[in-house]
């Protein structure tokens, strides 16, 4: 089985009928778990060009690898219909940009990869205020992305915490961490009629509690090649080289591992002992010794 799902690389080869792109032309694009000819742990492998893109010359080959998974999460939890995601217009769509203006979002756990382009997202779509949490010291950076306030994520999440901020009611949340805690604080958050979309499987008090309150958790899964998935990021794909060419979408900050695919499970290692904060960690095969 071979790894490796946030893909960028120049075109060396086209497929019959091609015409979107040319040899020479750098992109990024999502690979597919468990089909091997689309996975970008080696030399060469295969894009599809319903789901890809051009590098724009102000993002480069690792910045542009940050992004196909975290984005697909963020973009699939926000846009979908429900119970997929929270069921917004997209911003891509005709007149959707700035919809939800004056309407606000949680976002927990704005400097993980999926949350800041949730964080992003959002700001295309009008939100405001934008809330997040986060550890202090990426507060500046958060804001640069479109969030308008930084809540401490070692401070627990209140209600209370909240409503110093607006006192309208939250009817979104995006939790891009998902743990039980994070899950139960970004629940009570929640108005009624109020949604929380997770990357992880929601705990089993939201459906206990769901009916009774008049809240819901819809499961974000970012898999391109879902059916409900496939037109809504088609449709995305197809803008991803303007938004990022404008500044209006912005890949993660990275650090490159040392010594290619090899330095790929002391990278996984640190993550789990949470010793990476703020950033993406990037792989470049072509440097494996």
């Amino acid at each position: 089985l071979v790894l490796g799902a946030d893909i960028a690389g120049e075109v060396v080869g086209l497929g019959e009928g091609v015409s979107q792109f040319s040899k020479g032309d750098k992109i990024f694009f999502q690979g597919v778990y468990q089909e091997n000819n689309h996975t970008g742990f080696q030399e060469y492998t295969t894009a599809d060009v319903h789901t890809s893109a051009k590098i724009p010359s102000n993002v480069s080959f690792d910045e542009a690898s940050s992004i196909p998974i975290a984005l697909t999460a963020a973009y699939v939890g926000l846009y979908n219909i429900n119970p997929h995601g929270l069921g917004l217009d997209a911003p891509v769509n005709d007149g959707a940009r700035g919809k939800y203006a004056g309407t606000p979002i949680v976002v927990i756990g704005g400097s993980s990869s999926v949350g800041q382009l949730a964080i992003q997202l959002a700001h295309l779509s009008g939100f405001s205020p934008i809330i997040t949490t986060s550890s202090a010291k990426h507060e500046a950076f958060l804001k640069t992305l479109g969030a308008t306030h930084v809540l401490d994520r070692y401070t627990p999440l209140s209600k209370e915490r909240v409503r110093a901020i607006t006192d309208k009611p939250i009817k979104y949340v995006y939790d891009a961490i998902s743990l039980p805690d994070t899950q139960k604080a970004g629940f009570d958050l929640l108005a009624s009629g109020g949604q929380i979309a997770t990357v992880l499987k929601p705990e089993s008090f939201t459906e206990e509690r769901g009916p009774k309150e008049h809240k819901s958790a819809v499961w974000v899964i970012g898999a391109k090649k879902l059916p409900h998935n496939v037109q809504l990021l088609r449709d995305f794909w197809a803008h991803a080289t303007a938004l990022l060419e404008a500044g209006d979408l912005k890949p993660n900050r990275v650090e490159i591992l040392p010594n290619g695919l090899n330095g790929v499970a002391d990278g996984l290692t640190r993550l789990q002992e949470d010793k990476v904060s703020g950033v993406k960690l990037i792989a470049r095969p072509g440097e494996t010794h």
